[in-house]
């Protein structure tokens, strides 16, 4: 049995760029994407719960990868005006009778599982802060970077897509809303709290992230999965 809960609290720039949605299918699969649209366009907060709502239901039925990527058709072109939107996201689907569930994204959000002991991170961000992190550069000097994004919807290519299986009972997806502005020790106990009932958790997650010594506090989106035997 596969329970689904998600939630999207708007920040404090503007309207709400940030959306989720879950698909569920006639034979119980379910597909589900976060989407975390890139500034606040005039586009933006518009379009992203198109991609996500594209993205589901693509999900559920031929996977996340192509999922995103026909999320990533519709804001292709940049448009007569050069205005269309763009985003980062991340994208699941989770069948009945699988062990695994599998993820796909592009840019900085993320897929988290739990199983009960650990919280693991199955993602990287595609940004270049990770990735002079990756090959040694000093942290202080790659944490400047970590808003520069390498890829991104509109730009996604099979090359741009990674996938990750996670064999956890619990899938969590989030908005950089909620992993950069809640610290891992509130996330991962708000997680043990919470974790039988994914509703809760993914709304416990959205009203955890806190503004910033500045004020500024991110749209905040979470999708959050949960697979159990018929008897749990």
């Amino acid at each position: 049995m596969i329970t689904t809960g998600y939630a999207s609290r708007e920040g404090t720039a503007e309207d709400n760029a940030d959306a989720a949605r879950v698909c569920r299918l006639a034979d119980g699969t379910v597909g589900a994407a976060v989407i975390d649209g890139i500034g606040h366009g005039p586009r933006t907060s518009a379009t992203a719960p198109l991609l996500a709502e594209v993205a589901a239901r693509i999900s559920a039925r031929r996977g996340p990868i192509a999922g995103l990527l026909t999320a990533a058709e519709l804001i292709a072109d940049p448009g007569a005006d050069d205005g269309e939107a763009d985003a980062v996201a991340v994208a699941i689907r989770a069948r009945p009778d699988d062990e695994v569930v599998v993820v796909n994204w592009t840019g900085d959000c993320r897929a988290y599982g739990w199983n009960g002991d650990r919280l693991e991170l199955y993602t990287d961000d595609h940004t270049v802060g990770a990735q002079l992190r990756a090959n040694g550069v000093a942290l202080e000097i790659a944490r400047e970077h970590d808003n520069w994004l390498r890829t991104s919807l509109a730009r996604a290519t099979v090359g741009t897509v990674y996938t990750a299986g996670i064999r956890d009972q619990l899938v969590i997806l989030t908005s950089d809303g909620v992993h950069d502005q809640v610290a891992r020790d509130v996330l991962e106990a708000l997680v043990r709290e919470h974790e039988t009932e994914p509703q809760a958790l993914a709304d416990a997650l959205v009203a955890a992230a806190e503004a910033t010594d500045a004020g500024y506090r991110d749209d905040a989106t979470a999708v959050v999965l949960r697979t159990t035997d018929d008897h749990s």
